[in-house]
């Protein structure tokens, strides 16, 4: 599972680290009834607080993607399958943006704020 993240991004870590373990499920890197690293080892691995791995996990739990057991860690119980269809649309879509922003020039805090304003959190 690769996990990469842009300290230089306006987008909180702990908001890049959840997209980008939502991506590696979505893939099948990370399958359903897999455990996640250790929120300690993870941190470490990344060179992150290990409080910005918890919440990430907490938004994965909150999101019905993970499970968090006290001493177990954090077991993936929702993935492609489930929702593959509308995962689908929506990367594609993100795909276009990303094209469009790359040939307009348009940052990324524009792209972040106009999600915002339309509900996107």
């Amino acid at each position: 599972m690769l996990i990469q993240l842009d300290s230089a991004s306006p987008t909180p870590l702990w908001a890049q680290l959840v997209a980008s373990l939502r991506r590696s499920i979505h893939d099948g890197e990370v399958t359903i009834g897999e455990k996640l690293p250790s929120a300690g080892d993870l941190a470490d691995s990344l060179d992150l607080n290990k409080n910005t791995v918890l919440r990430a996990y907490r938004q994965l739990r909150d999101d019905g993607i993970v499970e968090l057991r006290r001493g177990r860690g954090a077991t993936v119980i929702s993935g492609a399958a489930d929702d593959e269809a509308e995962y689908s649309v929506v990367e594609a879509a993100l795909d276009r943006l990303a094209s469009a922003a790359r040939e307009s020039s348009i940052p990324m805090s524009d792209l972040i704020a106009g999600l915002t304003v339309r509900g996107i959190r």
